[in-house]
């Protein structure tokens, strides 16, 4: 048996016994929630190859449903709970030419797996997580959501990503936060099998390209009420090593409040990504090189300025060094902690230079609570690809993302949301495609405890 397994088991034992002590039934929530999801991708410019996955359209609907359930805690010095997670989506409408996946790859389509290459009707997957709680530390054993600068889950699509180890946080020394965490598998937004870890130029390779270890440790600790810093370190056996700084600071400016997040990432490779080429990852290395180990330098800044309603911001980032900022990536869907992780780019290719500006309005101020929209922009140049041969010479890339949303705020609909968002983007790399989306949510959480 698998020691995250044993451990779970013995967690599970232990509430058994105690489960009905105060504070585990008490203290417990369960919610349902809902989210009715569409998207559609239109691949611009130019025709793709028979092999590829860029057809010109790519549509998917679907039903998604998200049980969840939060214990209690059982009494005594050590308290035991359990959290569990249950997931289904039903798929509405996904043709074979429609669900992006028509050369049948092992990573799905863009909402749901693939049989073949076409979408399944359903998927499902469910998720226990034992815990044990000792004063303010708490240990969690089982299926985890991590977020944090070095892993971040995703919840772009129907149903959120889902990790499998374990993860133990501490809050028992004032204003500081110790975390700790081994991920062994992944699985995927649009999958109900957990799946080995990888990174972009190593996941299409199902031969050696994964690994079952990723380890993670930070610290984050509050000097001032308005300033905090963090850092953190993470590790994926024979990939890369990555350690992160950085500092969130909140300053109040006449009617309003400036928060400044500035942000530096450090990664190098790690085992066999330095030597084995089925574990490189995509980058630029001069001539006609397109691969190698992982080699990188990131360092942002972003500025948003928010009163009465109104949200400004502006940022620039910026990337050194001959691999592509690197991040958990079985090629499935995967988000990173960056301040330029939109909604279809990430803008964190070698060598890249990005600024943006950002806008967004909270419609309460006005009398109309649970109304938000939000508009960024965001350009991305100097990017050193195979293609320039100079990397002087690099190309560009830019994004423009609008959200629209509201959320019912109160009566019988309360909680009912619907968003819209739009997102275009541009590049002049080439034998890329631009890309146009649009996304339409509706969701509802129900309480059930």
């Amino acid at each position: 048996m698998k020691k995250s397994n044993l451990a779970l088991a013995v967690a599970l034992g232990a509430i058994a016994q105690h489960a009905g002590a105060a504070g585990f039934i008490e203290d417990s929530k369960a919610t349902l929630g809902l989210r009715n999801f569409y998207i559609n991708t239109d691949n611009r410019d130019g025709q793709p190859s028979a092999t590829s996955n860029t057809r010109s359209k790519n549509a998917e609907w679907g039903q998604g449903f998200d049980l969840r359930f939060i214990s209690g805690y059982t009494q005594g010095t050590v308290q035991f709970g359990v959290d569990a997670i249950g997931l289904y989506g039903l798929r509405l409408d996904s043709s074979r030419a429609d669900h992006g996946n028509y050369t049948g790859t092992a990573s799905g389509g863009t909402v749901f797996p693939s049989d073949g290459n076409k979408a399944v009707d359903d998927y499902a997957s469910l998720g226990v997580t034992g815990k044990v709680k000792i004063s303010q530390t708490v240990l969690k054993i089982g299926t985890l959501m991590p977020n944090n600068p070095v892993i971040k889950y995703n919840d772009g699509r129907l149903l959120p990503q889902t990790f499998q180890g374990g993860e133990i946080v501490s809050n028992d020394i004032k204003d500081l936060t110790l975390t700790a965490g081994q991920i062994e598998h992944a699985k995927g937004r649009n999958s109900s099998n957990n799946e080995g870890l990888s990174l972009a130029g190593a996941n299409s390779s199902y031969a050696n390209g994964f690994v079952n270890k990723f380890y993670y440790a930070g610290a984050d600790y509050k000097i001032t009420k308005d300033l905090t810093a963090s850092y953190y370190y993470g590790e994926l056996k024979d990939f890369y090593a990555q350690n992160f700084l950085g500092l969130v600071h909140n300053w109040a400016i006449g009617p309003g409040v400036l928060k400044s997040d500035l942000r530096y990432y450090r990664s190098r490779d790690n085992g066999a990504n330095g030597d084995t080429a089925a574990f490189y990852t995509t980058g630029y290395y001069g001539g006609t090189v397109s691969k190698g180990k992982v080699d990188n330098d990131l360092y942002s800044y972003l500025a948003l300025y928010s009163v009465e309603g109104h949200t400004f911001g502006g940022g620039y980032q910026y990337t050194k060094g001959d691999s592509d900022f690197p991040w958990l990536n079985q090629g499935d869907g995967s988000s990173n902690s960056t301040i330029t992780d939109m909604q279809i780019q990430k803008f964190g290719r070698a060598g890249e230079r990005t600024w943006q500006a950002r806008y967004a309005y909270d419609f309460a101020k006005v009398g109309v609570p649970g109304l938000t929209a939000g508009i960024v922009y965001l350009r991305g140049s100097n990017i050193d690809t195979v293609a320039n041969k100079v990397a002087a010479t690099g190309q560009t890339e830019w994004e423009r993302d609008i959200t629209l949303a509201y959320v019912i705020p109160e009566g019988p609909l309360k909680n009912l949301g619907v968003a819209w968002k739009n997102a275009m983007w541009r590049t002049d790399i080439p034998a890329v495609r631009d890309q146009d989306e649009n996304r339409l949510i509706v969701s509802y959480s129900i309480p059930l405890l």
